[in-house]
């Protein structure tokens, strides 16, 4: 496997580019590239000024921000000074950022905007963190004398005797260095400090440079939270390719600014195209007769090609030509919502509906649908781009290898597997075969051609009182594609049926209630009526009609309000945390199984 140090390829793409684009974001209305030449100066002035305020080699560094160039800048700093850098999610709460900075011994603090700043404050009164550096410039530092701004902090790093220090560090590099200590975003139980080393990360760009073809010509949107290990690595690989970064701090507004920006690639989880689809079928569904029939037959067109393909067949001359057609008529303009420019875009982070990715690979999105951890540095495996087998999460990354365990629940083995739990010898041992193996808690199926089939999370399971084992996952992504759904959580454990607590899209049925002319005076009352209780039980009937009878939504109960992170309800990376959510729902729990 590779040897390549990560800050060393930086070095030499810094020195061969020079003043190509390596990052660009939006400010004030205009989109402004960071050259690489500008890039390497606030690598070198970020790790001199953490070397002039005291920090040691292998010392951990936090970063408590959302996505913008200064997270990169400040985590190639950190890792150029041979420190550890440590991602908090820029929504984690107070006692959630004091766990982490506490567990993993964290003395310097980068933080993004003013909420990030504001809790960090209460740290450094209390003695646990000792410095802050404010990532965006129009932070209120409060008066704090041990705050500064990172244009600031970065001056103070233009210092010779920390420069000496610097290339002193450099000499003693190592690829068993840790390089960075991720959180998982603990569903059950604490979070845990996953460690990833340099040598994970060469060995996670070796086996996509064996799958993948990004080059220096590609732009990538960095729109998934940079503290999750997703959008991390692959920015990673964006960097180390010498592609383009393009950030975002809202994820919310990616389909707002992807116009503008035409990225050739993008990583996404499959809400964003769970959400995309359901939007343009509603569109659809309200066009004239003709034009429906027109998309109609342009899928159907699509989606021949790609079953073509799939088999590894030649299409037909007739195909090639109604594929023209059809790209000329609907599938570019189509495309063009998504950029216009995109390649391939990586997918990941839970369950995609056959029917969606089929969809918008029939339309010509070459949706890279794939699946890993934290725990692997991301990827274990993903599509090919000569073929992919829908249904599947693609065949293994060269260098992995994968076997079914106990209860078919998938074990991994590679150079990208992390070197284990920090802090934490006993939960490690857990999560390791005696052989090296990790179990990674979800369960699967290989056929023989190599491709790799999720069926279920083993430790979400539910059993239902009838002994029916029911995959929240597979239900809650069976409902969730439907454009009147925002979130779902399905409970079914030791209960004789599935329920489910609903928070449907309100910007679609309120469109629904005035289309019906509806009367309502707030929120609650829309959800008790029985006009929209009966229209989401035939919704939901319709959905399920491919779901074993005993995993269908008997009953449901609509909320008013989302599961929220702030409430605990959910993880940074929208997983539901079942337990907080059954509880705080007891009653309407209860009262869906009361009346049977």
């Amino acid at each position: 496997m590779s040897q390549l140090h990560l800050v060393r390829v930086m070095r030499e793409r810094i020195a061969r580019l020079g003043n190509k684009a390596a990052l660009r974001v939006q400010q004030d209305g205009q989109w402004r590239a960071i050259g690489w030449r500008t890039l390497g100066q606030a690598m070198d002035y970020c790790a001199q000024a953490l070397i002039r305020a005291g920090h040691q080699p292998t010392e951990m560094v936090g970063i408590y921000a959302r996505n913008m160039p200064e997270w990169t800048q400040a985590d190639l700093g950190i890792l150029a000074a041979r420190g550890v850098s440590v991602p908090i999610y820029p929504t984690s709460t107070l006692d959630q950022l004091r766990y982490i900075v506490k567990d993993a011994g964290i003395r310097m603090l980068f933080v993004g905007e003013q909420p990030q700043f504001d809790q960090a404050l209460h740290l450094i009164d209390s003695g646990e963190i000792s410095h802050i550096v404010a990532l965006d410039g129009t932070v209120d530092l409060r008066g704090c004398a041990s705050a500064s701004h990172f244009q600031a902090f970065l001056v103070s790093g233009n210092h010779q005797p920390s420069e000496q220090v610097l290339r002193e560090r450099e000499r003693h590099y190592r690829m068993d260095d840790l390089l960075t200590l991720i959180y998982t975003s603990g569903t059950t139980g604490e979070p845990k400090g996953v460690m990833l080393d340099f040598a994970n990360m060469a060995a996670c760009f070796e086996m996509h440079d064996a799958r993948l073809d990004l080059s220096e010509q590609d732009v990538s949107l960095c729109m998934l939270p940079l503290s999750h290990v997703f959008e991390r690595a692959w920015s990673y690989y964006v960097l180390y390719c010498g592609a383009e970064n393009v950030y975002i701090r809202d994820p919310q507004k990616v389909m707002e600014v992807i116009g503008e920006v035409q990225p050739t690639v993008m990583c996404a989880v499959p809400r964003l195209y769970e959400k995309a689809y359901a939007m343009i079928q509603a569109k659809v569904a309200q066009a004239p007769r003709l034009r429906r029939a027109l998309f109609g037959w342009a899928t159907g067109v699509g989606k021949r090609m790609v079953a073509t393909r799939q088999a590894g067949r030649s299409a037909s001359p007739l195909l090639y030509l109604q594929l023209a057609l059809a790209e000329r008529l609907v599938f570019r303009k189509l495309r063009a919502r998504f950029g216009g420019r995109t390649r391939f875009l990586p997918v990941a982070g839970a369950r995609l509906a056959d029917d969606v990715n089929l969809f918008f690979q029939a339309m010509g999105l070459n949706l890279k649908y794939g699946y890993g951890m934290t725990e692997t540095t991301a990827t274990v495996c993903c599509y090919e781009d000569s073929q992919f087998k829908l249904g599947s999460i693609g065949t293994v990354m060269d260098g992995i290898e994968v076997k079914l365990g106990e209860n078919n629940e998938l074990l991994v083995r590679s150079p990208t597997v992390m070197r284990g739990y920090y802090n934490k010898p006993d939960a490690t041992a857990e999560v390791m075969t005696a052989d090296g193996f990790l179990r990674t808690g979800d369960a699967g199926e290989l056929d023989g051609e190599g491709n790799i089939y999720f069926t279920e999370r083993l430790k979400e399971l539910m059993k239902t009182s009838n002994g029916k084992y029911v995959a929240p996952q597979l239900v809650e992504g069976t409902l969730g594609k439907d454009r009147f759904i925002e979130q779902i959580a399905i409970v079914a454990d030791a209960r004789h049926f599935v329920s489910a607590l609903i928070v449907p899209c309100f910007e679609s049925l309120e469109e629904y209630a005035r289309s019906i002319n509806l009367q309502y005076q707030c929120k609650t009352e829309l959800l008790r009526h029985s006009k929209v209780v009966e229209f989401f039980e035939a919704r939901i009937a319709d959905l399920q009609q491919e779901l074993a009878k005993f995993e269908q939504v008997k009953k449901f109960t609509l909320l008013p309000s989302a599961f929220s992170m702030e409430l605990g309800e959910i993880t940074p990376t929208m997983k539901l945390r079942r337990k907080i959510i059954e509880s705080k729902y007891q009653s309407e729990i209860e009262a869906m199984y009361s009346h049977v």
